[in-house]
């Protein structure tokens, strides 16, 4: 007996061991089997993917965007339920949902699992857990909630029921913010994908910090959406940029949609970003980008004179005319920008030369993606369009370029050059994101990506861009005690743009306003884009008086102190003897 005695715990604790895991496996597949099997009806997948909490996505003051919820549900297994009528009767007072739609469900045969409603409240969840049916059961999962509804829509995107980013920051960013791992069915703990999420042992997605402001953001929308009607437009776009480091304050647009309901959208073009996923020809506000080139070649100064004796200017059998076939005489290129004149511009083009032309635009970046870190963005037709310029025998593509009809970009191309007129020269990447929080967290840096534009040039066209708003076209967007740089654009559509296969332009528009203020120590870059306001011919009424309002709130947000110090002539009233 005391020779065996070592032999005998030994077996006493392998009989005891294997008595827990009998009992164990007695818990999970006698008792529990129906739930574990009910459950893994709803998950069928040899190679599961246990994530984490999606990361949040907060604006730039920290209001968030898109946050992560856990959201309970309750299903049913009808193979369980032993007591039908109690079953649907007290779910359906719980619930407040009809008997019949309930025992449809409970009358499913061989089945363990019908979900019968989600997104439940906690008391909810709790009161039918609570009624201790079999059959019933309580299910977790997580649920993209985004707070401010329609705000920033489109360029946060949205994440889809397969829990996958979609269209802008969502699915640029997704596996940052997602946080998976893969987990075997026969690892350690088989049943990983069952537990609740607070004890789900997978990795947690990084939490994104935009460099959007939520309150310029929301001001721009709401601009957006209160002229629409005025002005008979149905779409638009805003762009806020810091100029020196390419950082996007504002991407707004209009119309807008709810991602919190995504699916009840029918057409699926309100889901893309217009500033970085339609092309569009800029027209006028692309002047400024000729005469930087005209300036920075030294071929123009702002008091070169030209003489616009005819209003237009005639390539073979075509002709480019003025707006209204206007007759401007003797005018200097401060002029050309201030009433936006085309045969002006064209003799700017002419002076740099086509291919030194062509050079200019490959440095603005408008032959390229800007690289934002947004999903989905386009540079569409762009290196046909350079193709096309370098062919000697197309003047009038030239001259048409020159002025901004004929060369298809993105609104984010022509704001990003307009940085580099306002900075000083330096063309920089634009960027969204400014923070990722990981455990090494990483913080965005502003990169330059080459140098376009002496500071000599930048001056110079600095002071005609203010001339504009100051006594040109752009006067509307003036706004006392400030100056203000700018330029309006009024372009023709084209055909193919608006779907239709036929050559030429149609009668719809695109009106414009970009510029930058303080002029002379910009501390934004903003531009203004309606499609097609109907109510309105030409951008100097509608595009124009929307950045006034928009700027005007962005100096008195910031507390951007004025340039000078407007003079009023005030009348005193003296009292009479």
């Amino acid at each position: 007996m005391s020779k065996n005695w070592r032999i005998n715990i030994v077996l006493f604790f392998i009989f005891l061991g294997a008595g827990m895991v009998i009992t164990r496996l007695f818990y999970l597949q006698i008792q529990q089997g129906n739930f574990y099997k009910a459950m893994g009806q709803g998950q069928q997948t040899s190679l599961l993917d246990a994530k984490g909490e999606r990361g949040n996505i907060y604006f730039s003051n920290g209001e968030p965007l898109a946050l992560t919820e856990r959201a309970a549900y309750v299903f049913i297994s009808p193979t369980e339920i032993t007591e039908k009528e109690k079953v649907v009767e007290e779910l359906s007072k719980i619930l407040n949902i009809d008997t019949t739609e309930i025992l449809e469900k409970a009358n499913v045969p061989n089945s363990q699992y019908q979900i019968i409603q989600k997104n439940l409240s906690k008391s909810t969840a709790e009161n039918i857990e609570n009624l201790q049916l079999e059959g019933i059961h309580i299910g977790y999962e997580q649920q993209r909630d985004y707070p401010n509804k329609q705000t920033a829509c489109q360029l946060v995107g949205y994440v889809n029921q397969e829990g996958q980013g979609q269209y802008g920051v969502e699915e640029y960013y997704n596996n940052e913010l997602e946080g998976k791992e893969s987990v075997q069915k026969n690892n350690t703990n088989p049943w990983n994908f069952l537990l609740s999420p607070e004890t789900n042992d997978s990795i947690n997605g990084a939490s994104i910090y935009l460099t959007i402001d939520y309150n310029i953001q929301y001001v721009a929308e709401k601009l957006l959406a209160d002229k629409a009607e005025d002005y008979g437009y149905k779409s638009g776009s805003i762009i806020v940029m810091e100029p020196d480091t390419g950082a996007i304050i504002a991407m707004a647009q209009y119309p807008l949609f709810d991602p919190n309901s995504y699916q009840t959208q029918k057409d699926f073009s309100i889901f893309q970003n217009d500033a970085v996923q339609r092309i569009f020809e800029p027209g006028s506000i692309f002047k400024s980008i000729t005469m930087a080139a005209a300036l920075n070649e030294k071929k123009v100064t702002p008091g070169t004179t030209y003489n616009d004796n005819k209003g237009y200017e005639q390539f073979g059998t075509y002709k480019v005319s003025n707006y209204n076939d206007h007759i401007w005489g003797l005018i200097n290129m401060t002029n050309v920008l201030e009433h936006s004149i085309n045969t002006g511009i064209m003799f700017a083009e002419q002076q740099i030369g086509h291919s030194k032309f062509i050079e200019y635009l490959e440095n603005f970046g408008f032959f390229e993606k800007s690289g934002i870190d947004l999903s989905g963005e386009v540079a569409s037709q762009n290196q046909e369009i350079k193709k096309a310029l370098a062919n000697k025998n197309s003047a009038v593509t030239f001259g048409n370029a020159s002025f901004g009809q004929g060369i298809g970009i993105n609104p984010l191309h022509i704001t990003t050059a307009y940085c580099a007129i306002a900075n000083g020269g330096n063309l920089v990447k634009p960027y969204i994101v400014k923070e990722i929080d990981t455990n090494t967290k990483k913080i965005t840096q502003t990169q330059t990506v080459r140098r376009v534009l002496t500071a000599e040039t930048t001056d110079a066209l600095k002071n005609m861009m203010t001339s504009v708003v100051e006594n040109g076209y752009g006067h509307l967007a003036k706004i006392p005690g400030y100056y203000i740089a700018g330029k309006t654009g009024t372009a023709q559509a084209p055909w193919t743009s608006l779907g239709i296969n036929k050559g030429g332009y149609s009668d719809q528009t695109w009106q414009t306003f970009l510029g930058f203020a303080p002029a002379y120590n910009p501390k934004f870059v903003a531009l203004v884009k309606l499609d097609n306001p109907a109510n309105i011919k030409t951008s100097e009424y509608s595009a124009t008086p929307i950045f006034h309002d928009l700027a005007k709130y962005i100096f008195d947000y910031w507390q951007i102190p004025p340039d000078y110090i407007e003079q009023t002539t005030e009348t005193i009233d003296t009292p009479a003897e």
